[in-house]
């Protein structure tokens, strides 16, 4: 690759996205504003500061709107679930009209931020050993490869051949080529990678934003089961689940929403926020998904809740044609707001807005506003409004479904997959699955679980794809009813993302464009 990585801008690696970007970490919210390459690793201190700039990368910003990279109900709007009024990431653009090499925000964002924190990371396992030793070290070791694991699976999954990296940049020849590597490698690294985190991290729970062995462990099931090696995800996650750290939260809303979210068990990785220090860029989560309407929920997915019975609407003994809302899932109410509801159903508006009401206030008739990570203390949230959620990336309830999904690949619906799932669906008091299920029969039942457990939560899109039916779920899909002639584009190709232009431009001819751009 000509001037290879030039689209990195090392003067990040240290001295910028190291330690002046560090004043967003919840671990040191007073480092100083910049230093020199000329005077860093010379004391322990430094590896702290370093670290901490690591987990910078995860508050990065993810454009259209979108409060950081990993705001992860930003995702549900490239999918069938939700609809970005003001495409918020990129969504909506991406799916009405296409993905390009030109697209910004989610589709540009990932690539060059990952690889600026790879940058990062590879500077800093080539230095950190020059001032601490010991356990200090192998831990800190272990988190810096979790990381790079965690940036490159993302550079996998949406662009899929891209360039490995692992030298310092600092000693690389940038007169030097080199070409992407095939997804196959590119996920051999990362799962080097991350038995190198789960051999140097340490065995306890989650709790202070520090990447711990579970965590690793749990992306190695994302992982595993990515590549459909079904029997070595679900081996991994039972381990998780015998070694009794985690537990589904009692309170399914307490996942998403401070002060909750500090005491949650369910909790294996997030994006830390810490008021007043560490807060959300330029809007709270509220005024995104509320004020702007940046996230609304497709009828698509109302429909997919069942009856408070376990059964679909049309069989159910408790569902009542003509009360939709009525009578179904728990978590159809706990994650959006329907029409009618008032403060007593969380609805956080007073005034003229004090009733939902559909088509009021550009709320777009035929959706449903977002309820799941709303504060359910905030009122009238608007301009000014704080909130200092964090970004759930994985929780417990995964592992269970993921454990779930893989056994059942691997081995049939047998009594250990009906287990995982009855944990997930009693915590919302749904009864259990009905006996007897077909493998395929569960294979559809899981991914029920999946859509309406993790609604909001970033996964749907990359679900459908690792399935195979991306294409067939979203392309021609009519987000609202009531706009039938509004359709979403996915094609084949999308797959694999594209290459951002600049990168192309930036590095010909050795560079290459992913295939149907």
């Amino acid at each position: 690759m000509k001037k290879y990585l030039q689209y990195i801008i090392l003067t990040l690696c240290l001295a910028t996205a190291m330690i002046s970007g560090c004043n967003k970490d919840f671990l040191d919210v007073t480092p100083p504003d910049k230093l020199s390459t000329t005077i860093f690793w010379k004391t322990a201190s430094d590896a702290d500061l370093a670290l901490t700039g690591l987990y910078n990368y995860l508050y990065a910003d993810g454009g259209g709107y979108a409060t950081s990279q990993f705001s992860v109900f930003a995702w549900d709007n490239f999918t069938d679930d939700s609809y970005g009024q003001y495409n918020y990431g990129g969504g909506l653009n991406a799916l009405t009209s296409g993905i390009t090499p030109q697209s910004g925000d989610f589709v540009s964002v990932y690539y060059s931020n990952s690889y600026k924190a790879i940058a990062s990371i590879n500077s800093f396992m080539a230095n950190v050993g020059k001032v601490i030793t010991g356990d200090q070290l192998t831990k800190y070791k272990g988190e810096a490869y979790f990381l790079r694991a965690f940036h490159y699976f993302w550079l996998a999954q949406l662009y899929g051949n891209v360039v490995i990296v692992t030298e310092d940049p600092f000693t690389i020849d940038y007169k030097s080529t080199r070409a992407k590597s095939d997804r196959a490698d590119v996920l051999k690294l990362v799962l080097s990678d991350l038995d190198a985190a789960i051999a140097a991290l340490p065995d306890n729970a989650y709790g202070d934003g520090h990447a711990v062995k579970s965590t690793a462990q749990g992306y190695k099931v994302r992982v595993l089961l990515f590549q459909k090696k079904y029997a070595e995800a679900a081996a991994l996650a039972k381990e998780i689940m015998t070694g009794s750290k985690y537990a589904l939260n009692t309170s399914y809303t307490g996942n998403f929403y401070k002060p909750d979210q500090n005491n949650s068990k369910e909790i294996m990785f997030s994006v830390k926020y810490l008021r007043p220090n560490i807060l959300h860029q330029d809007v709270a989560i509220a005024v995104n998904i509320q004020r702007w309407k940046g996230e609304q929920g497709t009828q698509d997915l109302i429909n997919e809740y069942e009856a408070a019975d376990g059964k679909d609407t049309a069989s159910s003994a408790v569902y009542v044609h003509g009360k939709p809302y009525e009578n179904r899932d728990p978590r159809m109410r706990q994650t959006f707001f329907f029409p009618g509801d008032t403060k007593a159903q969380g609805w956080p508006f007073t005034g003229a807005l004090s009733v939902a009401t559909p088509g009021k206030d550009s709320w777009t008739v035929g959706y449903y506003a977002v309820k799941k990570w709303l504060d359910p203390s905030l009122v009238d949230p608007d301009y000014g409004t704080i909130d200092d959620n964090d970004f759930v990336l994985l929780r417990y309830a995964d592992i269970l479904l993921m454990y779930a999904e893989a056994q059942n690949e691997a081995a049939g619906p047998d009594a250990s997959v009906y287990a995982a799932i009855k944990l997930v669906r009693n915590r919302s008091n749904m009864p259990d699955l009905p006996q007897g299920l077909s493998q395929t029969d569960m294979s559809a039942r899981i991914r029920h679980e999946r859509r309406v457990e993790f609604a909001l939560e970033g996964l749907r899109y990359f679900d459908l794809r690792r399935w195979g039916i991306a294409a067939q779920k979203l392309n021609g899909f009519v987000p609202n009813p009531l706009q039938p002639t509004i359709k979403t584009k996915y094609l084949v190709n999308y797959e694999f993302w594209p290459i951002p232009q600049t990168e192309i431009d930036r590095n010909e001819p050795a560079l290459l464009q992913n295939s149907g751009y």
